[in-house]
């Protein structure tokens, strides 16, 4: 069976020349990047690192992520790239926990390294990108060896290929330890239900760090012998001129970026004519937003659902046929999903329960943590705690965490529901609710409000608009303005913040 290692040598030497990555005005070929991988490999493998250790990397979105990623598992070890967005106390947290026996980052975070260096003896050397580096630490070019032959190190599919910290939304971020065989059986998976060939040209504006961008826009063009297009972000000024330049045929994104898309007063001066579809996931997308989305850019939108414990998709809509607005879609090929209540027992048609999966994508764990592992994967199946049913066609909708359902008074409220109600009031540009603890009812219903524009609706108007449409245990009972709510890398509201502000 291949591995991800395999996998570049083999593309590398069928597509050569063809490019495989474009940044800004840079290219760079399938022969040079299973090339300058292998050069990075021999460095690391001349610095010790072989299975079973841990090298983290701290980069923005540029080759040289892909670069490292690739380098790393091509030595049997395990990557783990963290979160640029983090504060130093989680990425201090992750180098720990990971026990990373190198990190390679850019001048930006020097400082910050330096200080936690001394807490971490595991961490035995850090490479920075550029001309020079700190006393103590090395410049990322003295890793480049002058070997551009594929690294001869056997590695098994079931061997570790990276470990993905998820987003702490619930505390401390837990690792998710994902191997060759769940991304390459993903990607596989991504490549069909999508029809990705080699003449499509996948745009990436997310985070690399995240399963989506590497899963989406890198391993899965990389397997279809296809091209990406690498940005460092998303910026609404660059986007389509992006899509333009690259003639590119589809991108993947969270509901902001849409949303963000939608206000944009030049679409027109652009030819997005290469545009086949667009991906959104990481958050429900409201439903207004998604039909002024296809009406404006005449595509269309591909909704699925997928978490870092099960490599990326699990479900997706089809991108022929019938399509469910608002669905997650169906399993993916070889993915088993169903729907079961607290005993584990399944559900029935259109009943709410908890979503599970299994496939050769689900994690081998969480990393040095047991009891989260047993926890999480019973029997050989991935418990999502995402609650949600199932309809006669086998569509599958999300109602909401498990963990976010508030009871008030032995009744269950999805704060989904209560959301998707008050965000189609006109004054209301974001909402997130949440419980918050209440001596007689055990919780009560709590909205945290973004409004649109400088006026502000009062608690009796939003409360009377609620009403109309939800019963009236549903309806919140406390409103709190605030100018933004507090997110993720991916753009999912850290609801556990909120409640404990």
């Amino acid at each position: 069976m291949k591995t991800l290692s395999s996998l570049l040598t083999e593309q590398g030497a069928k597509c050569g020349d063809q490019t495989f990555c474009f940044y800004e005005n840079e290219e760079l070929s399938y022969a040079s990047f299973e090339a300058t991988s292998n050069a990075l490999a021999h460095g690391l493998l001349a610095r010790k690192i072989k299975k079973g250790a841990v090298v983290a990397f701290l980069l923005p979105n540029i080759p040289e992520w892909l670069l490292t990623f690739y380098a790393v598992i091509k030595t049997g070890a395990a990557a783990a790239p963290i979160n640029s967005l983090l504060k130093a106390e989680e990425i201090r947290f992750i180098l720990e926990n990971s026990e990373a026996r190198i990190l390679i980052t850019i001048p930006q975070f020097v400082e910050m390294v330096r200080e936690m260096q001394l807490e971490l003896p595991e961490l035995r050397e850090v490479y920075v990108l550029g001309d020079e580096a700190p006393r103590g630490m090395f410049v990322f070019d003295k890793l480049l060896s002058d070997n551009a032959e594929a690294p001869d190190v056997a590695i098994d599919p079931n061997d570790p290929a990276c470990i993905i910290y998820t987003s702490g939304m619930t505390g401390r971020p837990k690792g998710a330890v994902l191997t060759h065989k769940n991304y390459l059986a993903n990607a596989q998976q991504i490549v069909q239900a999508l029809d990705i060939t080699a003449r499509d040209r996948l745009l990436n504006i997310l985070p690399m760090f995240h399963v989506n961008a590497q899963l989406v826009t890198f391993i899965a063009p990389l397997l279809a012998g296809a091209s990406m297009v690498l940005m460092r972000g998303f910026s609404p000024r660059q986007f389509l001129p992006a899509l333009d330049r690259y003639k590119a045929t589809a991108f993947t994104g969270v509901p902001t970026v849409y949303a963000i898309l939608n206000e944009l007063p030049d679409a027109e001066d652009y030819d997005l004519s290469m545009l086949r579809f667009c991906i959104c996931g990481a958050a429900p997308m409201p439903m207004d937003v998604f039909e002024r989305f296809e009406i404006k850019y005449k595509t269309k939108i591909i909704e699925g659902y997928g978490l870092s414990e099960a490599t990326c998709a699990s479900s997706i809509n089809p991108i022929r046929g019938k399509r469910k607005v608002g669905s997650i879609g169906r399993p993916l090929p070889g993915i088993e999903m169903k729907l079961v209540d607290e005993s584990g027992k399944e559900v029935a048609t259109g009943a709410e329960g908890e979503i599970i999966v299994r496939g050769d994508t689900v994690m081998l764990g969480y990393l040095n943590d047991a009891a989260a592992t047993a926890d999480t994967l019973r029997n050989g199946w991935l418990f999502t705690g995402d609650i949600g049913y199932v309809d006669e066609d086998g569509f599958f909708f999300i109602r909401g965490r498990k963990k976010d359902m508030i009871i008030r008074g032995g009744e269950n409220i999805y704060p989904r529901e209560v959301e998707d109600v008050l965000i189609k009031h006109p004054q209301i540009k974001e909402v997130a609710v949440v419980g918050k603890p209440d001596p007689i009812w055990g919780e009560e219903v709590t909205a945290y409000i973004v409004v649109e524009g400088q006026e502000r609706p009062s608690r009796t108007q939003l409360m009377e608009f609620a009403r109309q449409h939800l019963a009236d245990y549903k309806c919140p009972t406390s409103m709190v303005f605030v100018e933004s709510l507090p997110k993720t890398a991916m753009m999912k509201v850290r609801r556990w913040a909120l409640r404990e502000e």
